[in-house]
């Protein structure tokens, strides 16, 4: 059994469906993709049994074929071919012979139907969404996504689905990033849901900064992404997420406003002096100025001092700087609010920009 495949058309392919292939493997055939062949089409699946992703190929062929193949080796094989070659692959018993040009390549194949595929079960919801519109959501609230945390449930982001609205939300216990969009999704009943780590990160590879929809499949157990060139399903964490909707504070009528490339860069430059471990910096707040003062175990200390809007009373509140940097490196309005209601309560950042509903809360710290 042979069949023919242009190098340029399967690379890309097999970059795209790397990112799945986990090198530490506890089954060998996960370090494997399936190449199913049906019908001029040829859908390649990569799976590590908590995230699947297939692409489809169109193909001039009328083979029906299943195989596996060392998902690694082909791609290497694959980057250093040149460009334009066309490759022959032919398969015996347990071997498949790879040939382009004058190069020859022996690799060993696993059974096809061992391969584990994820049996999506009734769907819950399904709707459409922009990408453009899908990827923002998720890269505007993903950095919050806690890491390896005992309480599983923070190692992903919540999405929540309701009849007219999408929203992403993520914490860590330490801060929190809320972003949703208007949307006509036709679900009835609200949705929650937690994608782990693994499936937003491989979803943002995917995902095309465009307007194009990509279709949305909500199961009891998995999430499901489809588009024409690619189907992408991810197995959702069973747990509850925390009631984040009450660490939420209310906007203070005394806030301050701030131009945000100022501020981040006020904040960089004290956060060189903070505790390396820590990482804490007072913020103190004076009639229309805001200090930012860190210092070191080495006694060093560092004090940037900025203009800002802000009429209330002085105010002395501790926070972790890198909690603040990286809320005020996704938001990308010109000028940034933020409120505190007093030195005990978290700090909610705001993108003064008309139709932008991110919000970020960091909590304080005590220094």
């Amino acid at each position: 059994m042979k069949f023919n495949i242009n190098r340029d058309s399967l690379l890309p392919a097999l970059q795209q469906l790397s990112g799945v292939i986990d090198r530490r493997q506890s089954l060998p055939i996960l370090s494997n993709l399936l190449f199913v062949f049906s019908k001029q089409t040829l859908t390649i699946t990569a799976s590590d049994m908590e995230v699947e992703l297939v692409v489809s190929l169109s193909v001039d062929t009328d083979v029906e074929l299943e195989i596996t193949l060392p998902a690694r080796k082909l791609l290497d094989i694959c980057k250093a071919l040149p460009v334009g070659s066309e490759l022959e692959i032919g398969i015996n018993k347990d071997k498949a012979l790879i040939k382009s040009g004058k190069s020859r390549f022996t690799l060993a194949t696993l059974p096809a139907q061992e391969y584990p595929v994820i049996d999506f079960s009734e769907t819950d919801g399904q709707f459409k969404i922009s990408q453009k519109q899908l990827e923002k959501l998720m890269e505007n609230t993903q950095f919050a996504m806690a890491q390896q945390d005992v309480r599983y449930y923070l190692n992903g982001l919540l999405i929540e689905i309701s009849r007219n609205s999408f929203r992403c939300v993520a914490t860590d216990g330490h801060r929190l990033a809320l972003d949703e969009t208007k949307i006509d999704t036709g679900v009835n009943d609200l949705l929650q849901i937690i994608v782990p780590r693994k499936g937003i990160s491989e979803l943002l590879r995917l995902l095309e900064q465009d307007d194009s929809e990509a279709e949305i499949l909500i199961s009891k157990n998995h999430i499901r992404i489809q588009k024409p060139r690619f189907c992408f399903t991810s197995k959702l964490i069973d747990g509850r997420f925390p009631e984040y909707k009450r660490v939420i504070p209310e906007i203070s009528q005394t806030s301050v406003i701030a131009d945000r490339e100022e501020l981040r860069n006020s904040l960089t430059r004290a956060s060189i002096l903070s505790n390396e471990k820590y990482r804490g910096v007072r913020i103190i707040l004076a009639e229309n100025s805001l200090r930012a003062l860190a210092h070191n175990p080495e006694q060093e200390e560092a004090e940037e001092e900025l203009d800002v809007v802000y009429q209330g009373g002085e105010m002395e509140i501790g926070f972790n700087v890198s909690y603040l940097l990286d809320a005020l490196a996704i938001i990308k309005s010109e000028k940034v609010t933020l409120s505190m209601l007093d030195p005990n309560s978290s700090c909610l950042i705001l993108p003064k920009e008309e139709g932008n509903n991110s919000q970020y809360v960091v909590m304080p710290m005590r220094l």
